[in-house]
């Protein structure tokens, strides 16, 4: 059985929390790369959510997710964890993390600048 990357996604109801997680060790361990987290809504395209600079510590934020999403790294578990506060029912998708050696502002929200290697975990939120 091939081990999980994201976990952590449910259904909640509007103005729920959730914490996903993305296991990361060659990133976390090595104090290096990005881990990004986007999400895809039926019918819509990947977006990003956030995104880390793990080695930098630099990380970069959707407007629409300022001040209720935080990602941030746990060493202990090795993993990139997003906590999602006061979710919206437009947080809705499926949530992916993706992988790259290096980020900065011109590319830390581009699909196409990461690795997805897993299946995602799925958010719904409920009005």
């Amino acid at each position: 059985q091939v081990p999980k990357v994201e976990s952590g996604g449910g259904s909640v109801e509007t103005g729920g929390s959730l914490r996903l997680s993305c296991v990361a060790p060659g990133y976390t361990q090595r104090n290096w790369g990005c881990i990004a987290w986007f999400r895809q809504a039926p019918g819509k395209e990947r977006e990003a959510v956030a995104t880390i600079y793990i080695g930098v510590g630099d990380k970069f934020y959707a407007e629409n997710v300022k001040g209720r999403f935080t990602i941030a790294r746990d060493d202990s578990e090795n993993t990139v964890n997003l906590q999602m506060n006061t979710l919206r029912v437009e947080d809705t998708g499926m949530y992916y993390c993706g992988r790259a050696s290096y980020c900065g502002t011109a590319n830390w929200n581009r699909p196409s600048h990461f690795e997805f290697w897993g299946q995602g975990t799925q958010v719904t939120v409920s009005s």
